[in-house]
């Protein structure tokens, strides 16, 4: 499973009708399963609390609406959302939005009676106050509005910031949506490690972010401070954990990584696990022109790789060569890593091996029908030579990884 996650409000002129056919025919060139679709549900905007212009995704003002800025006929928004649904699933690919369980907008209301809230909001999300769970009512509440969504066809949800919301209720939701939509997706944006197991088997989520896990890991070693053991270790700690988390370098709350080619390497090609993509991380986007280099979820604002991004799709042109080299890379590995089968971490056996530096070098084995791999990561800038021990064979194998990047042998 591949997920693209998208703001369609920064894609093409920000309309849903721009997420056209020849789009899901690029996103079918990455080997993407799933689309998750950032910014669906009308959110509160030209408030004196609103973050931004039009504001965040996540201060949602009415959970039955459609975004009125996302259609060029604001009167048939609903409609766009269901063709675009509709040409996603033509396309062969699924359909993921966000459901917000923890709060809305001070300013929500609906026509089916409205949320009641605590009144109060966590952190420093202003632009937010906490849903009460203490009222049943909301219960039945939430239930209702992830059905009208299933009910139009949306194969999942990833579900924000679950850790601040009753764990019983998540699981009491979840069970009452696939009693009418068994194969309907959850996905946890979880940050406790320890808590994972929790999530998975007992609330019942099919996938949960390994932030705390991989992503802060890989984070680490781009920072120049991690170890590369630490891999090994959460490998080791998640067990049969792995093929339920989703690994990522990229999303809307974190920072742009461009060319972060060794963590792309073990983030899409560990395992089996997920691996989600967010838009124009696969051209090289790094967001350097603003302080935190993280893409807004705010503002409607012009990304010119994007841009770029957008006219490539629709006429084959438009991308700079850098752009277009970095895009081979990913083509590449995301269309080969859903069939490299089952991992082997080598690290343990080849502590002692010349070159190999366990604080900055990765190496694994992958097998399946298709054959055995040697993989391996370098976070250094020093080209690495390792002649890498695998038991079962008789000699040492060879592995050579470019600075900085990654590398696959087939045995």
């Amino acid at each position: 499973m591949i997920i693209y996650q998208m703001l369609p409000r920064l894609w093409g002129n920000g309309t849903l009708q721009q997420i056209d056919t020849q789009c899901m025919d690029y996103f079918k060139t990455l080997g993407i399963t799933h689309v998750w679709y950032t910014g669906i549900i009308r959110h509160s905007t030209g408030k004196p609390y609103v973050k931004g212009n039009p504001g965040s995704p996540y201060s949602i003002c009415d959970y039955y609406d459609v975004n009125p800025y996302l259609s060029q006929d604001e009167g048939n928004r609903m409609k766009d959302f269901e063709a675009l649904v509709d040409r996603t699933h033509k396309a062969g690919l699924k359909v993921i939005i966000d459901f917000v369980p923890n709060h809305v907008s001070p300013d929500y209301s609906d026509s089916r009676g409205g949320i009641k809230t605590c009144g109060y909001y966590d952190y420093d999300w202003s632009d937010t106050l906490k849903i009460d769970y203490g009222y049943r009512p909301n219960w039945d509440k939430m239930l209702d509005i992830l059905l009208f969504w299933a009910e139009k066809g949306v194969d999942g949800f990833r579900c924000d910031m679950v850790e601040m919301v009753p764990p019983e209720f998540l699981k009491w939701l979840i069970a009452g949506v696939r009693r009418r939509f068994p194969q309907v997706m959850f996905i946890a944006e979880v940050y406790t490690r320890e808590k994972y197991r929790r999530y998975a088997y007992d609330v019942g989520f099919d996938l949960l972010y390994d932030k705390s896990g991989l992503y802060d890991i890989l984070k680490e070693l781009l920072d120049g401070h991690g170890n590369a053991r630490k891999i090994s270790w959460n490998w080791q700690f998640l067990q049969d954990l792995q093929p339920r988390m989703l690994n990522f370098l990229e999303n809307h709350d974190e920072p742009r990584l461009p060319k972060a080619y060794p963590a792309l390497f073990v983030s899409l090609l560990l395992n089996r696990a997920p691996f989600m993509l967010y838009f124009g991380e696969e051209i090289g986007e790094g967001a350097l022109d603003t302080e935190d280099h993280r893409t807004s979820i705010f503002n409607k604002v012009e990304i010119p790789s994007l841009q770029r991004l957008y006219q490539y799709i629709h006429t084959g042109e438009g991308l700079k060569d850098e752009e277009r080299a970095t895009l081979a890379v990913f083509r590449g590995l995301m269309a080969a890593a859903p069939d490299w089968g089952t991992t082997y971490d080598l690290v343990y056996c080849n502590l002692d091996a010349p070159g190999f530096r366990v604080d900055s070098h990765y190496i694994w084995m992958r097998i399946s029908e298709r054959g055995t791999f040697l993989l391996g990561a370098n976070f250094t800038k020093e080209k690495a030579d390792i002649p890498v021990f695998i038991p079962g064979y008789v000699s040492r194998i060879n592995l050579y990884i470019p600075p900085f990047g990654g590398n696959i042998i087939k045995l």
